[in-house]
């Protein structure tokens, strides 16, 4: 878990890998470059807890965001949280859509088992809608109205909750800034260097441009990892970013 004293990175790596030694690889690159790493399901479906818990043992003041987007009963979830809470992670989450008590139970058993073990808590967050999905699809899921509605309606939901923040694309920023105020995390995904290849990612935007309309924290992925450098390519757009913020 990071150093309390120290401010939580701007950028989060998305390593979306299922191999041990490259993720430790990037985690060690992320270290050198000041910024955070995201590991999500695709790596702890191979590597499961012990494989977060050997890079977390390796990399100890490296902030981690683990990305598995709990969705389920309350019960469950907040069983899954209380397993979780021990690594010390910096963040979690889970699916604002999930409901409010299952949020509520999530934040309840974050709280009491990060004080029953002695880490500092992670921030939880909710996530609104996911990045891949554009207007057309999210209607076709069942939701009721465009992104951006549904968006602002379940960031609403998750600081009732009593959450930290949330997960949302870039284009809900200025939506979720004006319902949610200053002090609520925005996590987002779908961020683009200019020039990289888009990808699967269907509501994206700039990280100059994303920071600049309010959010907290930005999950880059195969722009970083797949650079010939990753470690100096991030430490350059984290240096550029700190400057712009500042």
């Amino acid at each position: 878990m990071s150093d309390d004293s120290k401010p939580l990175p701007i950028i989060y790596c998305a390593i979306d890998t299922t191999d041990l030694d490259h993720a430790k690889a990037l985690a060690a690159a992320m270290e050198r470059a000041g910024c955070g790493i995201k590991l999500g399901m695709e790596f702890f479906n191979a590597q499961g807890p012990q494989g977060i818990k050997e890079i977390r043992n390796a990399y100890p003041e490296l902030s981690l965001f683990i990305d598995l987007k709990y969705h389920d009963i309350p019960n469950t979830v907040a069983g899954a949280i209380r397993a979780i809470t021990p690594i010390g992670a910096d963040f979690v989450n889970v699916h604002a859509s999930g409901g409010l008590e299952m949020m509520k139970y999530a934040r309840n058993a974050m709280d009491e088992e990060a004080d029953k073990v002695g880490v500092k808590p992670a921030k939880v967050l909710g996530v609104t809608m996911l990045t891949s999905l554009d207007d057309a699809a999210v209607t076709e899921v069942g939701f009721n109205g465009n992104s951006a509605d549904n968006v602002r309606r379940l960031a609403k939901l998750t600081q009732k909750a009593g959450l930290d923040g949330v997960v949302c694309s870039a284009k809900e920023i200025e939506i979720v800034r004006q319902e949610c105020g200053p002090d609520f995390d925005l996590m987002v995904p779908g961020i683009r260097p200019t020039g990289s290849d888009i990808g699967d990612q269907k509501r994206i935007m700039t990280p100059e441009e994303a920071l600049h309309i309010g959010a907290t924290h930005l999950v880059i992925g195969r722009p970083i990892t797949q650079a010939d450098n990753p470690a100096s390519f991030a430490l350059t757009l984290s240096t550029k970013l700190h400057k712009s913020a500042a």
